[in-house]
């Protein structure tokens, strides 16, 4: 079997420098924690905890210690409490992630009512949608934006692991809810790129694997997207999950990975598929 990676799986730059600033801290010592995972990569975070990095879901029970803000950002008022609390604070947002909260501030002050392009269930768009002082709303489809009610002034910001199309359908239809629209592309240029790499794989190969945390929004789209052009592709998290019947058949393996995945889990992956392919 030829086994093809996607020249870009794996790390993006906001969680590759996450993660270093985590291990760094751990590396320190003294009594540390994640508020929320650093990156949705459960591998990642129990590679912290065994280090001693703890996880915490929020601050109620720490009055001392060092807290990192995981990639994904966290909400205005958790930050705040922390600074209240007078924690050693480790910013690791990724800078994308801060540009959006930065975006989505200053447009509500200016009076703005803002609508973020996004899941609204998830972490990244929670900590976006609590730095609006206003009116702020959470679409995650062009037909959602289609429910939001006339406004005067809107603001649009998107989530960074969002489709450019999305995107553009949400604000083809903000262009009729209000008078003046000012919209911030906030998606990360990774994403992008990642899709479109797996796109290209999915139409070359006859099966495809796709590599990242069940938890992560931009693997699960990564599985989505090949899957859209080959229904032959599986999201795994580890090399233990591949079966060896998903390749009866198969010549061309495509594989990618989302952007918490980090390299030795891709590496366990290919190293596995190649002991099947011998098999």
């Amino acid at each position: 079997m030829e086994i093809i990676l996607a020249k870009r799986a794996g790390f993006c730059f906001g969680v590759k420098r996450a993660t270093q600033m985590a291990f760094e801290a751990a590396d320190k010592g003294g009594e540390t924690f994640t508020l929320g995972p650093i990156i949705h990569s459960p591998q990642v975070v129990q590679k912290l905890k065994e280090m001693g990095v703890g996880l915490l879901d929020d601050l109620s029970t720490l009055d001392n210690g060092t807290i990192i803000i995981r990639s994904h950002g966290v909400t205005a008022e958790e930050l705040e409490e922390a600074v209240r609390k007078q924690l050693e604070i480790i910013d690791a947002t990724c800078p994308f992630v801060k540009k959006a909260q930065e975006h989505v501030k200053s447009l509500s002050q200016a009076g703005y009512d803002v609508v973020v392009v996004g899941d609204a269930d998830h972490p990244e768009v929670q900590g976006i949608v609590s730095y609006a002082t206003g009116k702020v709303y959470v679409v995650g489809s062009g037909e959602e934006a289609g429910q939001l009610p006339r406004m005067g002034k809107v603001g649009i910001v998107a989530q960074t692991t969002q489709s450019f199309e999305n995107l553009k359908n949400v604000v083809k239809e903000c262009l009729m809810k209000g008078g003046e629209i000012r919209v911030f592309n906030t998606i990360c240029d990774a994403t992008a790129v990642r899709q479109e790499e797996a796109k290209e794989l999915a139409r070359k190969a006859d099966c495809m694997i796709v590599i990242g945390g069940f938890n992560s929004a931009n693997t699960r789209r990564l599985a989505e997207v090949c899957k859209e052009l080959l229904p032959k592709t599986h999201h795994i998290e580890t090399a233990a999950e591949l079966k060896q019947e998903w390749f009866t058949g198969v010549t061309k393996i495509g594989v990618t990975a989302g952007a918490s995945t980090p390299m030795w889990i891709i590496d366990e992956v290919i190293e596995r598929l190649k002991l099947m392919g011998n098999d």
